[in-house]
């Protein structure tokens, strides 16, 4: 997953992306709403962790403005407010979750996953599909039955694939899900994690198609 992190306290925004990145997720780090509103008008990320007090001015405003124009990625505010009434207002102002400061890391990632199975519907964590199932939280894989190990960026596309299945993904599309702003990427990477994952597919009734020019597909025999 590729989350965006709007937070102006540096050693917080660092312990939160070490704990998150651990978990192979990308994290993208804003200290401020200018940067954070350029970050979202440029990427796709699947969940946003936002402070409210920040120094160009409250988090609640970012929200408001973005969720009037129909910007639906989750959103879990961060607040050192705890008065009942702050936390309502964040909800009813579109957040989907708001963890207290200060907080257990644990918890945090805890309602990020509460939070992300919600927007997809699912109760459940696991993804079945053509002969594999897949734990994305645990980054647990088996094929055919057998336990397959990836390594965290594999799990990730894997993951984006399964998450879309028969949707299109341009080399530039997957580069932007699978790395941070400040890293640099060729399509030749991009590449070469297809061709590892596809290795481990061959086992399986999934397969990665090229469309020459567009990009790359999941798709199922039949």
């Amino acid at each position: 997953m590729k989350f965006l992190l709007i937070e102006d306290n540096q050693d917080l925004a660092n312990a939160i992306a070490s704990r998150m990145r651990l978990d192979g997720h990308v994290i993208d780090h804003a200290d401020k709403l200018e940067d954070a509103s350029a970050f979202v008008a440029t990427g796709e990320y699947d969940l946003i962790l936002l402070d409210i007090m920040l120094p160009d001015g409250d988090g609640r405003t970012f929200l408001q403005k973005h969720r009037a124009s129909d910007f639906d990625t989750p959103v879990i505010v961060l607040t050192a407010r705890s008065q009942v009434s702050d936390r309502i207002g964040s909800l009813d102002l579109g957040a989907d979750d708001y963890v207290t400061k200060p907080f257990d890391h644990a918890e945090l990632e805890a309602r990020c996953r509460a939070v992300l199975r919600r927007k997809t519907g699912n109760a459940q964590t696991t993804i079945e599909a053509g002969g594999i199932v897949f734990d994305p939280v645990a980054g647990h894989l088996t094929i055919g039955g057998e336990a397959v190990t990836l390594r965290n960026r594999e799990l990730r596309l894997l993951e984006l694939f399964l998450n879309a299945p028969g949707r299109i993904f341009s080399k530039h599309k997957l580069a932007d899900r699978l790395f941070s702003f400040d890293e640099d990427v060729s399509e030749n990477a991009i590449e070469v994690y297809i061709g590892r994952l596809r290795k481990h597919l061959r086992s399986s009734d999934l397969r990665i198609t090229t469309l020459r020019g567009l990009g790359y597909r999941l798709d199922q025999d039949a």
